[in-house]
């Protein structure tokens, strides 16, 4: 099997989309289906990871609260025996709350104790078993008690003493912060984590200092929402990204996670595509070379952290 410290490919796919019926990129309502039922849902993500699986991507990523996406997962790990090499990521501390709806008041409610953890390891490793290779604490803020409660931290070093890789991703403004503070906690003397998972695109750049901190300290660097939650892709690109996309006769899809490519600290740049036209267009970013004038043009796009997330937060669930 495929550690998850030695990704194959760097090119991942996240299920997030394609996991539970509601979710916040834009264009979903023309990316699935009008029958969201569990079946329809599990049957398109298979489709993406047949796909994905052909195409050479190496790395799945799910979570606790992505709906049905680990047991969609398992149920296609189960469907193909022969496939031993792929790298396979879940997150626990947020717990799906929609019950199969798009209207849900909330969706998902997060909580980092001790007890959350219990049970969603168990949950996870009912579905996964020892197919999980990468176990992450989801979405930590330079405030989360994950940060800072010990017990919790013997307990994630005893899963790591068993075999599985822990990490954490972060959200909002502060991921750096977030990113140093996960740096510093140590069991044992020990560095706890091994891996980090962050929103790095280009319009959201804040955090690359810190991940490019933890590569160098031997962390491996898991990049989502390259697409900005679909704010990068067609047609709601802006216009230097469609500029340079066009140019070359590319999506700005491909674009937008070719330059994230471009950042050597990037270890895996996950896909978040909900068809298969999109997740073609997204894979094309591997062979993509952006030259320093185009790179140059593109970072002009960056915003303020703090209105990137405020932005964010307003997106409707669809």
């Amino acid at each position: 099997m495929a550690s998850a410290m030695t990704p194959v490919r760097r090119l991942g796919l996240g299920l997030a989309a394609v996991g539970r019926p509601g979710y916040i990129n834009l264009g979903r309502e023309r990316d699935l289906p009008s029958d969201r039922s569990v079946d329809a849902l599990r049957a398109r993500t298979h489709e993406l990871l047949d796909a994905a699986y052909a195409r050479g991507v190496r790395h799945i990523d799910v979570a606790r609260s992505y709906g049905r996406s680990e047991e969609f997962l398992a149920d296609w790990l189960a469907a193909h025996p022969e496939i031993g090499d792929v790298v396979v990521g879940s997150k626990w501390g947020y717990t799906y709350t929609a019950g199969w709806t798009t209207d849900a008041e909330r969706h998902e409610v997060k909580d980092h104790g001790l007890a959350t953890y219990e049970r969603q390891r168990a949950e996870t490793a009912a579905l996964l078993g020892d197919r999980l290779g990468l176990y992450q604490i989801h979405s930590v803020t330079p405030d989360s008690p994950a940060l800072t409660d010990r017990e919790l931290h013997a307990r994630l070093a005893e899963a790591a003493a068993d075999g599985l890789v822990i990490g954490f991703s972060t959200s909002g403004p502060a991921q750096a912060e977030a990113i140093r503070a996960a740096l510093a906690v140590t069991v044992g003397g020990a560095p706890l984590f091994r891996s980090v998972q962050s929103t790095y695109n280009l319009l959201e750049t804040s955090a690359a200092p810190a991940l490019e901190e933890a590569h160098d300290a031997g962390l491996l660097v898991i990049v989502k929402e390259g697409m900005a939650n679909g704010r990068l892709a067609d047609p709601h690109a802006p216009g230097a990204l469609r500029a340079v996309a066009e140019g070359l006769s590319l999506g700005s899809d491909t674009i937008a996670l070719a330059a994230v490519l471009h950042r050597p600290w990037a270890d895996v740049v996950l896909s978040g595509a909900a068809t298969a036209a999109q997740l073609a267009s997204n894979l094309e970013a591997a062979a993509v070379d952006l030259d320093p004038e185009r790179l140059a043009r593109l970072e002009t796009l960056a915003e303020d952290p703090r209105a990137y997330w405020q932005q964010r937060g307003r997106l409707p669930w669809h």
